[in-house]
């Protein structure tokens, strides 16, 4: 009888531990990014702003060299306020660049924020595209093979097709409208 308690309990916690599993599944964000045609349209647009900017900084730089090279050729003709205030213009338009630089290209600059606006609204639509697939299929768990070290996935745990056709079929709502 305490055989049969033991072998019985043993048999509950393994059942009970299977019934608790948890179901995994895996999407890549940058193939479902790939295939949505607006968001290429909002990468073409980022990337339009970024040679824009790079052009301009581009010519300031030029111009800093031009302005640079002359003062220094002309340095030693030059006397009191005209030195100063060449001297002025030079480090003025160096400020100038450094400033752009920073606030276009920087951390916080004007590129990282254009793109967090551009990008903002795909992935909340990915994001609601992956909470619908995890809840109809049960999964506990959905990691996105873009931002971790996935290194296999069986064909039947990637999810990236379906959450693809959600969003594809979003779109096309939208566009009938």
């Amino acid at each position: 009888m305490k055989n049969f308690k033991t072998v019985f309990a043993i048999l509950f916690l393994i059942c009970f531990g299977v019934s608790n599993a948890q179901k995994v599944g895996v999407v890549d964000t940058d193939v479902i990014l790939e295939k949505l045609p607006q968001y290429k349209e909002a990468e073409a647009k980022l990337n339009s702003q970024i040679d824009t900017w790079q052009t301009d900084l581009q010519n300031l730089q030029a111009e800093y060299e031009k302005k640079r090279s002359a003062f220094e050729n002309e340095k030693v003709l030059l006397i009191g306020d005209q030195l100063k205030l060449r001297e002025k213009e030079v480090m003025d338009l160096d400020k100038n660049i450094k400033t752009t630089t920073s606030l276009r290209f920087g951390t916080n600059g004007e590129i990282t924020k254009l793109r967090a606006s551009l990008v903002q609204p795909f992935q909340d639509q990915i994001w609601t595209a992956m909470e619908t697939v995890r809840t109809k299929n049960g999964l506990g768990i959905l990691i996105d093979k873009a931002k971790n070290n996935v290194l296999f996935v069986e064909k039947r745990f990637d999810y990236t097709d379906k959450v693809l056709d959600i969003l594809l079929k979003r779109t096309g709502k939208e566009k009938k409208n």
